[in-house]
């Protein structure tokens, strides 16, 4: 059977506002989230992911009303990430009527929370995002920062990914602080060395600026998926345009 290949529209929260920056910094306000998942669920997004990005470095649990209005609004299924440390911290958002939690510092500090998480809710409803940044102190060259992208761990991501698989998570998430928010696209080879060295999706994140960057994050680097945010936030391309250049490559996407 063909595996369709998802574009999924990324929403960044910070005070229950939609946000976008440039690596991880310089947030500008971009109105309700739960207004623009409506909009881009009904224009063809295959998922969604809602990450509140300052959970972790506030040490607070995900805003659960921001997550409850845009489930209402939305029929395509929902990831949400930031501040979820728990069993307990999922299990609040899954009653929602969230499709997948997504664990990045938590599971850093205590990687059994993704075999707990796995257990209790299944690996295809757990997520493990990867904030990565260069670094050839570590053998890929690519290390895992936590805490918003404010902490060096000196874990290298691509072992890091590997580890998370046998925990049970089921799709890794590495977005490239380096590329995020540049529109320069995405990086290719830290990509590739996640997608080579496990066996479950990855979705690529972190860059994209042009089309021909979304192919390039499957073709080259990959990836089962892509994630995009400013070129959708800022109204550079439609979803129906990502999926129309993808389908011209050969690379096979629902409607």
């Amino acid at each position: 059977m063909e595996m369709f290949r998802k574009v999924i529209p990324c929403l960044d929260t910070k005070d229950g506002k939609l946000v976008k920056g440039v690596h991880f910094v310089g947030l500008k306000d971009l109105g309700d989230p739960a207004e623009a998942a409506a909009a881009y669920c009904a224009a063809g997004a295959d998922e969604l992911v809602l990450l509140d990005i300052t959970a972790t470095v506030e040490g607070r649990a995900t805003l659960l009303a921001v997550v409850k209005r845009a489930v209402a609004r939305i029929t395509c299924p929902l990831t949400i990430g930031g501040g979820v440390r728990s069993v307990e911290d999922a299990k609040a958002l899954f009653d929602l009527g969230v499709s997948r939690v997504s664990v990045n510092s938590a599971a850093v500090k205590r990687p059994g929370l993704l075999r707990e998480l796995a257990e209790a809710f299944g690996s295809d409803r757990v997520t493990l995002a990867i904030d990565t940044r260069h670094n050839t102190a570590v053998a890929s060259g690519f290390e895992v920062m936590v805490s918003g992208g404010n902490t060096a761990t000196g874990l290298d991501a691509v072992a890091w990914a590997r580890k998370a698989q046998t925990l049970g998570v089921g799709a890794v998430l590495p977005t490239s602080m380096e590329g995020d928010g540049s529109q320069a696209g995405y990086d290719l080879p830290m990509t590739r060395a996640i997608a080579d060295a496990v066996t479950v999706p990855v979705i690529a994140s972190g860059g994209a600026g042009k089309l021909e960057d979304l192919s390039a994050a499957i073709l080259e680097g990959h990836a089962d998926s892509v994630l995009v945010a400013s070129i959708a936030h800022f109204g550079t391309f439609t979803i129906r345009q990502m999926k129309d250049h993808l389908r011209g490559r050969g690379i096979p996407v629902k409607e």
